[in-house]
């Protein structure tokens, strides 16, 4: 009988891998898994680490969460910038693969006005996310949250990971929606929503969504009822930009909140909608009642708007938020 060799690439994540699930202490509560990319965003002056699930995480850690980032770098010098950024920071890096084949991911950041545009490099590391190890550390940490999004979805590979992993963990599960064209089509919109309970969206790819699947409804109210209907959503979590947000729930209860005023000039959006959604996440783990939720992310999205970049270079940024929200700052781990 022939025997299989396991491939060496697998073999090196679990050596990786399985020391830390052994020694890694109990954790009560506060646990959120997020699945994803890593990346690094290129700016016209500079490079910073980035990708939606990474930053949310970050700003879960400075929250005082638990965030796991399971994700998959290349075997290059940004992993290392990657491990030392999230080591310095106090943050898991239990589900952080490596991969021989594929690079750490790149985005190139082009600065338009009012906004930005992303050029998205293919064959990334993070689109070859091995199923088997991700779904030991879902395990091992047991969540209370799993946070995904579509861009990771776009390479059949992490798509079996995230599938598995969906599949191994019970706890309700929040889907934060990033189009990114030409990465995303009606199915792999459709199979997300049919496994998520919470979706995060924009108000622009609302409208696309609702083109894409066909949605009842003239506005913007109508097509978002329509979608919990449709999909079976627990949750629907439309963010406006400066307008600010809106929440609306199965039961049909609506909650609005108005933007936050910007305290400097605006730098730039990148990871505004990164922002909101961490501390969204943050007050369905506090108990927050959604009103207060709204209105303390918009104040910090707009926050990040005044900085250069998704996260801030200095940690005393988080101060003012968690002393308002009397949140303890993360221990180092």
């Amino acid at each position: 009988m022939e025997v299989k060799r396991i491939p060496q690439a697998i073999v090196e994540n679990l050596q990786n891998t399985l020391p830390k699930l052994l020694t890694k202490p109990v954790r009560q509560g506060g646990t959120v898994a997020l699945f994803g990319e890593i990346l690094a965003d290129r700016f016209p002056d500079r490079s910073v680490l980035g990708g939606a699930p990474f930053n949310v995480a970050r700003h879960l850690q400075a929250f005082g969460l638990h965030p796991v980032l399971i994700t998959r770098t290349g075997s290059d010098a940004l992993r290392e910038e990657l491990l030392t950024c999230m080591e310095k920071s106090g943050m898991d890096t239990l589900g952080v693969q490596c991969d021989p084949l594929h690079p750490t991911g790149q985005v190139i950041v082009h600065m338009e006005q009012g906004g930005h545009r992303f050029e998205i490099s293919p064959n990334q590391a993070y689109d070859f996310i091995h199923a088997g190890v991700a779904r030991m550390v879902a395990l091992s940490t047991q969540p209370d949250l799993i946070y995904f999004g579509t861009l990771a979805q776009r390479h059949k590979i992490s798509r079996r990971a995230l599938n598995g992993l969906l599949q191994s963990v019970n706890a309700p599960r929040m889907l934060d929606i990033n189009l990114r064209a030409p990465w995303y089509d009606a199915q792999t919109l459709k199979r997300s929503l049919l496994r998520a309970d919470l979706v995060k969206i924009n108000d622009e790819e609302l409208k696309i969504i609702a083109r894409q699947l066909r949605l009842p409804g003239d506005n913007a109210d109508e097509q978002a009822r329509g979608l919990i209907e449709q999909f079976s959503l627990a949750q629907l979590l439309v963010t406006c930009g400066a307008a600010g947000a809106w929440h609306l729930t199965a039961d049909g209860t609506l909650t609005y909140a108005e933007g936050g005023a910007l305290a400097s000039g605006m730098v730039d959006t990148v990871g505004a909608g990164d922002g909101f959604a961490a501390v969204f996440i943050l007050g369905t783990q506090r108990g927050w009642p959604a009103s207060l939720i709204l209105s303390r992310a918009n104040r910090f999205a707009a926050a990040l708007c005044g900085i250069r970049g998704a996260i801030p270079e200095d940690p005393h940024f988080y101060q003012p938020f968690l002393q308002e929200w009397e949140a303890a700052p993360s221990p180092v781990l």
